[in-house]
């Protein structure tokens, strides 16, 4: 019974960890690159300033009240976004205008810490489009990419399940590694990469499902609140904060101090800073001040709330952070899931868990195709149409989204600045390039394919940096010393992924010319072999004898 359950177990785990392979290793490669997606952004944005945390939080709300005074007078709402971490890295303004056109007007603004002027970009995708990439996808509407990525979740979650069953002695293989034994080497792999961060893999996948629960379960709001969009926002109301909803007055008044409102806040929250503050109707007499507190401090996935009244500066409601236990479940599993909170150490470790479940993908759709071509050799010796296929998407996927992702930093750096849609246009590059791997590996054998696009994404990630210094002054001879570890940070490690590219194609290189000799050396042997059989399967032809 146990064994059968081991093997019913086994076939669920490779087919679930096959059949949405190739996507489990986009969300999980783009997902752990979201991890960084600040940095990135000031790399794919050089024009930016360094980031300074340690301007007073009174000064830097001065700043951005005069930008929105100046650009955005007629607005009914504003938000100023206080730079608290790398989280926000620079003060940030926005706000919402009357409607045009059936539409809302909005607009916002980066704000130079050190002195409150506007600064301007590039316009890049940067690395919040990398974000959104990895539970949204892309070229498709946002709900069918949510519901896409849904599914493979859940197939993630089940092989994660059915791999602890399947591995009896799992924790034990951790701690074995055979190298040059072909499949049992890649299964020793999957295993190590597995284990180490199994409650790693176990928490981002759940989160994952949790993140969008109410996509994926609206039929539980449903069952108590009745079916559509109204009866939701009422359950949304009951459980979140809700918005202020509040109609302007007409009548113009002053706003009040909002220095006055943070003293206020220091009294309620002690030392916890504030994350954001919003006026409602500024320059009315219903004007409602708004002050969030940091969501990002901790792995609780909310804030503390105080609404103020925006003339008198009375307190009208304070909301706490955490209102019951299942939403602080909830809030919990959202912060564990971002890792907003994290700090240096702890982020790189969530970006070397990120990476070791891609390699736990990719040695899982590799151990598929190297187990079946190991049967092969046993048989008949051809591959069938369904394993060629897999080959190839397998080294596309693996291999050609790290190139994809470089050709993305490469076209921040080389499309024009004033090219209409630029930021678009980076993303396009990516998929361009993309494909053209895909169609690469459909072309090639398989292990040459392998090596040659290996030795193009050591390429283009070891020629990024110089790349950055042909074409901006930020590069790492400025960077480094001027403390710049942000923009130094990233040359150094795309210098890293080169040489771990390289690294590769060498092995790779290596590995397919001594695989090349002993074929070379099997084949010699079955010819010889084959004559021997040939010479002992034809009979000597004894001379016949002369008469005397």
């Amino acid at each position: 019974m146990q064994g059968s359950l081991r093997q019913s177990m086994s076939w669920l785990h490779t087919w679930a960890g096959l059949l949405l392979g190739w996507v489990l290793y986009f969300i999980f490669i783009t997902g752990t690159v979201s991890y960084l997606d600040t940095e990135i952004d000031r790399w794919m944005k050089p024009e930016a300033p360094v980031a300074a945390h340690g301007v007073p939080t009174e000064t830097t709300v001065d700043f951005a009240l005069a930008h929105l005074s100046a650009h955005a007078a007629g607005a009914h709402r504003w938000t100023i976004a206080l730079p608290l971490d790398r989280n926000d890295p620079y003060p940030r303004v926005l706000w919402e205008g009357p409607q045009v056109d059936g539409k809302t007007t909005r607009g916002s603004a980066l704000l130079d810490p050190q002195t409150g002027t506007e600064f301007t970009t590039r316009d890049s995708g940067g690395g919040q489009a990398l974000y959104k990439m990895h539970w949204r996808l892309h070229y498709m509407p946002e709900i069918v990419g949510e519901w896409i990525v849904g599914v493979a979740t859940m197939f993630m979650l089940v092989a994660l399940v059915t791999g602890v069953i399947v591995h009896k002695k799992i924790f034990a293989d951790f701690f074995t590694f055979r190298p040059g034994k072909r499949q049992r080497s890649w299964l020793d792999a999957h295993n190590v990469a597995s284990v180490l961060t199994l409650p790693y893999q176990l928490m981002i996948t759940y989160s994952g499902l949790i993140f969008m629960m109410f996509l994926y379960m609206p039929l539980v709001i449903a069952a108590s609140y009745g079916p559509g969009e109204k009866n939701r926002q009422v359950f949304l109301d009951q459980v979140f904060v809700p918005a202020v909803v509040v109609k302007a007055s007409g009548q113009p008044a002053a706003l009040e101090d909002l220095h006055g409102l943070l003293s206020q806040a220091r009294q309620h929250w002690g030392d916890a800073p504030v994350r954001s503050i919003e006026v409602r109707h500024p320059g009315d007499r219903h004007a409602r001040v708004v002050l969030r507190g940091d969501f990002a401090a901790g792995p609780l996935r909310a804030a503390d709330v105080l609404v103020f009244d925006g003339v008198t500066g009375a307190l009208l409601a304070s909301h706490p952070a955490q209102t019951s236990a299942a939403k602080s479940f909830r809030d919990v599993m959202l912060g564990l899931h971002e890792g907003l909170f994290a700090g240096p150490a702890l982020r790189a470790l969530f970006v070397l868990s990120g990476l070791l479940g891609a390699a736990m993908i990719a040695t899982g759709l590799v151990l598929w195709t190297v187990k079946r071509r190991q049967q092969l050799e046993k048989g008949s010796g051809v591959a069938s149409p369904g394993l060629r296929l897999v080959e190839r998407l397998n080294m596309a996927t693996v291999i050609g989204l790290p190139v994809a992702i470089a050709a993305y930093f490469w076209a921040n750096r080389l499309l024009p600045l004033d090219l209409p849609g630029r930021a678009a246009w980076e993303m396009h590059a990516l998929f361009l390039v993309w494909g053209a791997l895909f169609v690469h590996a459909a072309l090639r054998p398989a292990a040459r394919a392998w090596v040659e696009q290996c030795v193009l994404s050591a390429a283009a990630f070891t020629l990024l940096p110089l790349l950055n210094a042909l074409t901006t002054e930020r590069w790492l001879g400025v960077s480094l010393p001027q403390g710049d570890w942000v923009m130094a940070g990233f040359d150094l490690a795309m210098l890293a992924l080169g040489a771990l590219f390289a690294a590769l194609a060498w092995y790779l290189s290596r590995r397919r010319a001594r695989e090349g000799a002993r074929e070379g050396q099997l084949g010699r042997l079955r010819t010889a072999n084959d004559a021997r059989r040939a010479q002992v399967a034809v009979p000597a032809v004894k001379p016949a004898s002369t008469a005397e």
